[in-house]
């Protein structure tokens, strides 16, 4: 068994959990720079307008591809199920079924992307001064979207098999190569939007590639030998029955976003560029949050494959504390950071500034109740429960903030923006109280079946 297996089958595993996480955050955080750099080079360079024109294409974007991004967590779940019981030949099937997938929904992405950018971002009443630069942004984008994809598979299979570090490397690289690029294109090249759209698509080939080798190299069970791809059915149902409900619920939730977002749009491009300011400084807290997402997803799915309950239990309960910390000073960080750190994306608007204020203080203040349920989620995932915290999720996330949107925010009084941020707040509690209780119902039947019966051990 690899080291990197071993300290999640084995051991304390508190230290254990945090060395495995650090890697994730980090790796993370540079995801975040490749769209923290394209709103810093076109506000510094181009104005507020580009930087409404980026920040409008965010929730669109996620609708496309969280469908596709939840097949990416199936695909490491199922290889952390057969590495936790030993099961070489299914990791096997499964790294080979899962790098197809990942081409075939780069694919389609690619089509849906270029075809349907502008009428969604018209459906979601994008200013006209908008409009054209948001357009160009997401088609490049999209151009790309097969390396996005490519990447994501094979992070989760290296994570999977307890390696987080090589995902941090790559990124390390093609985030630098992104950072010159979005300087060249905009300063030089004089591309406003479609230049920093490039300069992501590069670098996320870039990441691709790397992560690629790695798996190439490899030498055990997830070794990846290109000759060998094709689609194993048992190993495909098994990421579609896991990853499936993951990416509708991912997709549903970006619905919700779609809906707030035209929602901020109402408010103006001022609002407009505020917020997506204030959201790509929020995103660094959440990636922050969601690595213990990502922890528990794999530590329990390995020690579920292996039959080992009592770690799973522990592994909950530490991630849920570490989330909570994490949360509670990263939220508080950012807030108080707050006029500095906006200032860096908008250089023209104090009023722009003043604006994005208002989303950190409703939304990363309270951000932990965020990490609270995604590891809640996490943790049902790992057991391999993927249909019941879709469910919960869908009613109290998107159903709750779409039924808020719809009853609460049209009311003159608290049709605000203060109003409709809470609407997170409201959701994420809600939803966390459901999904634990839900992962204490499925954990026990779980460790019921895993245990012998009386008669067996008489």
């Amino acid at each position: 068994m690899k080291s990197s297996n071993r300290i999640m089958l084995q051991g304390r595993l508190f230290p254990s959990i945090v060395l495995y996480t650090i890697p994730i955050i980090l790796t993370s955080l540079l995801q975040l720079l490749f769209n923290a750099a394209d709103l810093i080079v076109v506000g510094r360079f181009c104005g507020s307008v580009s930087v409404a024109a980026v920040g409008a294409t965010g929730a669109i974007t996620n609708l496309m591809i969280n469908f596709f991004i939840g097949l990416s967590v199936g695909a490491g779940v199922t290889v952390a199920h057969g590495l936790g019981s030993r099961e070489n030949s299914v990791v096997h099937r499964t790294v080979h079924t899962a790098l197809p997938t990942a081409l075939v929904s780069g694919v389609i992405l690619t089509v849906m992307g270029i075809s349907l950018s502008e009428p969604f971002l018209r459906l979601m009443g994008t200013p006209e001064n908008v409009l054209p630069l948001s357009a160009v942004y997401m088609k490049i984008y999209f151009a790309g979207i097969t390396f996005n994809m490519v990447y994501n598979f094979c992070a989760a299979i290296l994570r999977a098999a307890g390696d987080t570090k090589s995902p941090l490397i790559f990124l390390c690289f093609a985030g630098v190569v992104n950072v010159a690029l979005n300087v060249f294109f905009v300063t030089v090249l004089h591309m406003n939007v479609a230049g920093v759209a490039l300069a992501t698509t590069v670098s996320q080939g870039i990441s691709a590639v790397l992560v690629t080798i790695s798996l190439i190299r490899r030498t055990d069970a997830c070794k990846l030998e290109l000759r060998k791809m094709r689609f194993y059915k048992p190993q495909l149902i098994k990421i579609l029955r896991i990853g499936m409900p993951a990416g509708i619920q991912g997709s549903l939730f970006s619905i919700s976003n779609v809906l707030i977002q035209s929602s901020v749009n109402s408010f103006g491009s001022v609002f407009m560029s505020g917020n997506a300011a204030s959201a790509n400084i929020e995103g660094f807290v959440y990636v922050c949050l969601n690595a213990f997402h990502q922890t528990a997803v794999n530590f329990i799915g390995q020690n579920a494959g292996a039959k080992q309950y009592k770690r799973v239990s522990q592994i909950l309960w530490i991630c849920l504390g570490c989330v909570t910390v994490v949360g509670l000073c990263a939220g508080a960080a950012a807030y108080c950071l707050g006029p500095k750190l906006l200032s860096i994306y908008i250089a023209d608007s104090p009023e722009a500034i003043s604006y994005g204020l208002i989303r950190l203080a409703y939304i990363c203040l309270p951000y932990f109740l965020c990490g609270l349920m995604d590891v809640s989620t996490g943790a049902l995932r790992g057991l391999g429960a993927s249909v019941v915290p879709m469910v919960i999720s869908i009613l109290g996330v998107c159903v709750l903030r779409i039924g808020w949107i719809y009853t609460i925010f049209q009311v003159p009084r608290f049709h605000t923006p203060q109003c409709l941020y809470f609407s997170y707040t409201v959701s994420w509690t809600l939803t966390f109280l459901f999904q634990i209780a839900a992962f204490f119902i499925v954990f026990r039947r779980h460790a019921r079946e895993a245990s012998p019966l009386p008669s067996e051990t008489a």
